[in-house]
């Protein structure tokens, strides 16, 4: 496959905010300004799609497959907007695939951010185009108001930095309900990452979160695993340990998962209980898996801080250090 790089971002540069999934009526006004705040602290204008309104969405939390993808092709097709970041997540960014205009997207690539539900779209978008887009914070994600600044420092390396990052671990992290209480949080101490395994590897990152890509499985949609790829993968704590193990099992039947050469798991969820214990055994109960490298307790998926990484970029593990780069 051909890759196809995005411009780093520049001061002046516009971004704009789209809702594939779930609208800005979840989001209050609070996390809206602190968020457009920081990125034009940045220098960075935002703008918002124009079916982005508080009114517009149905009882999915959501508005038509017609609007979202609508937005999507306007942020694309505007030579004014640099980089696209969604609101939130959700449960239905999926439906979008089959309608998206991939000629205009390869003809006009951009920055293109969001985690979670968005990685239908990250995934999707990559395998149909080349384009390299990036698992990261949503809009509302730099919104919060306390425990951020790893989320930022990391994705500014992406966004406007020289996009060659070697990873260390947060020094604490959240699972609290942040968007409930600003000012009132719970950070707990990291114990840096889990090597389930040891070893080298290097590769192209393919991934996100297990449930939603699992859904591109069958269909075109679904990257390749091309030849030493390194899998990215993180769950929410609606999954538990056997969810996680089923979902996991799912992608080792894939045909190509011989080209996996590491694997790279985020933090999970407090209401997951899933322990490292438990995920050790499930992980070395894998034939599939001897061989690999294989690290956790990461900086990406449902609590934060995030990290931002590139889907089509490069990761390299090595004895429990991890580095990215495009």
């Amino acid at each position: 496959m051909q890759k196809i790089i995005p411009e780093l971002l520049k001061a002046g540069d516009e971004i704009r905010v789209i809702a594939p999934a779930r609208g800005l009526k979840i989001i209050g006004q609070d996390v809206r300004k602190i968020a457009r705040e920081r990125f034009e602290t940045l220098g960075l204008k935002v703008s918002f799609a124009t079916n982005t309104t508080d009114e517009n969405w149905d009882m999915t939390g959501s508005t038509t497959i017609e609007k979202r993808v609508a937005d999507i092709h306007e942020a694309f097709a505007d030579k004014n907007v640099k980089a696209i970041f969604t609101i939130i997540g959700g449960a239905n960014s999926n439906q979008l695939l089959p309608y998206l205009d991939y000629d205009l997207i390869r003809k006009s690539p951009k920055f293109f951010c969001g985690f979670s539900d968005i990685t239908a779209l990250l995934n999707g978008i990559y395998a149909k185009t080349g384009l390299v887009t990036f698992s990261g914070p949503h809009f509302s994600s730099i919104g919060m108001l306390k425990g951020t600044e790893y989320t930022l420092d990391n994705l500014k390396i992406m966004l406007m930095g020289n996009r060659n990052n070697h990873i260390t671990p947060s020094k604490e992290w959240s699972d609290d309900l942040w968007f409930l209480d600003q000012e009132n949080r719970t950070f707990i101490k990291n114990e840096g990452y889990w090597t389930i395994h040891s070893g080298a590897a290097e590769g192209t990152i393919i991934g996100g979160n297990l449930g939603t890509f699992n859904l591109l499985l069958g269909s075109p949609y679904r990257p390749t695993f091309e030849k030493d790829t390194i899998l990215f993968i993180e769950d929410t704590e609606g999954s538990d340990i056997l969810d996680f193990e089923r979902n996991l099992q799912a992608l080792l039947y894939q045909p190509d998962f011989g080209n996996v050469k590491g694997l790279v798991i985020g933090r999970f969820q407090k209401g997951s209980k899933v322990t490292r214990e438990q995920l050790e055994f499930i992980l070395n109960n894998k034939k599939e898996l001897a061989h690999l490298p294989i690290i956790a307790n990461v900086d990406f998926g449902h609590s934060t801080p995030l990290l931002t990484f590139p889907i089509g970029g490069k990761a390299t593990l090595s004895d429990g250090q991890l580095s990215l780069e495009i």
